[in-house]
């Protein structure tokens, strides 16, 4: 596949970026050229086998990386809302989750995918179990994703997740033509006894992967670890030696400045989910504290029965949004720093970003483009601010992955009514199933 993006207004994300008229030149997978052609250098492209695809009046940019997700928790939308964390876990979605077949995860993750596409998500992260249904729905989709077989340390099939895993790994790790890589996933310090979690970093080092978990959510994870650990889930990581891998800790609503410098000692990377730490009030990360210490924070939805929705955009609007007003501070988070969070801060999130993550020769081609022709984008004084404060996930008209075209003019060559049937069929008779057992 040859193509060159033309008459484009580009944000590339490198560093010092900023809005330019630019044409991306894309041979196969990867970006080849980023400048502004001449007239006789795109006849010279076209000569050679390049396909032009007209921009104008687009603004075009890296997709968005969502860093902390369960993406067949689509299956579970609007079925537990306004419940306590430990309420929402323990009485509705682990009960659901227990009657969830390989097939439930294939066709949930599809819905997924289809809503991450449609809102401009080129890269996903997912933790969850029936992992090679996920994979499977990934590769036949073409979007791009970060997997790994969650585990909970005191379930009784917890010595099969890790057997699990490492299958997993061996399989699909680099998959799809590199569109699919791989971590671990222990589920967090309050479901994975120690000597799990010492299991766990064996195992990454075997495999040498990544670790991501979620950490200090809520104020009652962090009080009982220090009661049976003496020791915030920061530090008791720490001390269990999780971090000498590479990690990606959700959440982290909830550190001291112990536990940010701990975090900075060992270059582990934060995935921020405002929605759902709202929705199950986990309360608000202290965001300004993390970012002045210069730690990595790539922004998450989390699944959709804590969200409800997987939009990457809205997500990076309230990232901004809320800090300001928790801070009362106008300045922090502005626009800029708000899509470097959802791209090329989210690429580094998850050890990427010298693969995707902004618009540079030689990485990935996953781009996506914005239609300008809605009332909403004038008068146009500042482009990143109007994507940020006024922008609609529903004017991103066009997907690119791996350099393929997945949705052009809002188009997606799947079935999507297939997939809303099945899912709704099997998320009703799963409900059912519960509520005859009561």
């Amino acid at each position: 596949m040859k193509t060159i993006l033309i008459n484009g207004l580009v944000l590339t994300m490198e560093a010092d970026w900023k809005p330019a008229y630019l044409d991306i030149v894309i041979n196969d997978q990867r970006i080849e050229k980023v400048e502004q052609l001449s007239d006789d250098e795109r006849k010279q492209y076209i000569n050679q086998g390049y396909q032009c695809v007209d921009m104008a009046n687009k603004v075009v940019m890296p997709g968005f990386v969502n860093t902390h997700g369960h993406a067949a928790m689509t299956l579970l939308r609007s079925y537990a809302d306004d419940l306590p964390l430990q309420q929402w876990l323990e009485d509705k979605i682990w009960p659901f989750e227990a009657k969830l077949t390989a097939d439930d995860i294939y066709w949930g993750t599809k819905l997924a995918i289809i809503e991450m596409l449609e809102t401009g998500t080129t890269c996903f992260t997912d933790m969850y179990f029936e992992m090679e249904q996920v994979a499977k729905a990934v590769e036949e989709m073409g979007i791009r994703a970060c997997l790994s077989r969650g585990m909970i340390g005191v379930a009784p099939n917890r010595d099969i997740a890790l057997s699990e895993s490492e299958q997993f790994i061996s399989q699909w790790n680099q998959a799809a033509e590199g569109r699919i890589t791989c971590t671990l996933g222990p589920h967090a310090p309050y479901t994975c006894p120690p000597d799990y979690l010492k299991k766990v970093v064996e195992l990454a080092n075997k495999l040498d992967v990544p670790i991501q978990i979620h950490v200090s959510e809520t104020e009652k994870e962090v009080n009982d670890c220090k009661e049976m650990y003496g020791a915030s889930p920061v530090k008791h990581l720490e001390n269990i030696g999780l971090f000498s891998r590479p990690t990606i800790a959700a959440h982290c609503v909830h550190l001291d400045d112990n536990d940010i410098d701990i975090m900075h000692k060992h270059n582990v990377t934060i995935s921020h989910n405002p929605s759902s730490n709202l929705k199950l009030a986990s309360g608000i990360a202290p965001l300004k504290k993390y970012i002045d210490k210069g730690l990595t924070v790539g922004i998450g939805t989390d699944g959709c029965s804590s969200n409800n929705n997987l939009d990457m955009l809205e997500e990076l609007k309230l990232a901004s949004l809320i800090h300001k007003g928790n801070t009362y501070d106008p300045t922090l988070i502005p626009a800029r720093k708000a899509l470097e969070m959802a791209t090329i801060e989210g690429a580094k999130a998850l050890f990427l970003d010298e693969v995707i993550g902004s618009i540079a020769p030689g990485k990935q081609a996953d781009i996506i483009a914005f239609s300008l022709d809605k009332s909403l984008y004038y008068p146009s004084f500042d482009i990143t601010s109007l994507l940020v404060y006024s922008a609609n996930s529903r004017d991103i008209s066009d997907v690119f992955i791996a350099g393929k075209q997945i949705m052009k003019n809002r188009r997606l060559e799947f079935n999507k009514q297939e997939i809303f049937q099945q899912v709704q069929d099997r998320a009703q008779n799963i409900a059912k199933e519960i509520a005859a057992t009561k």
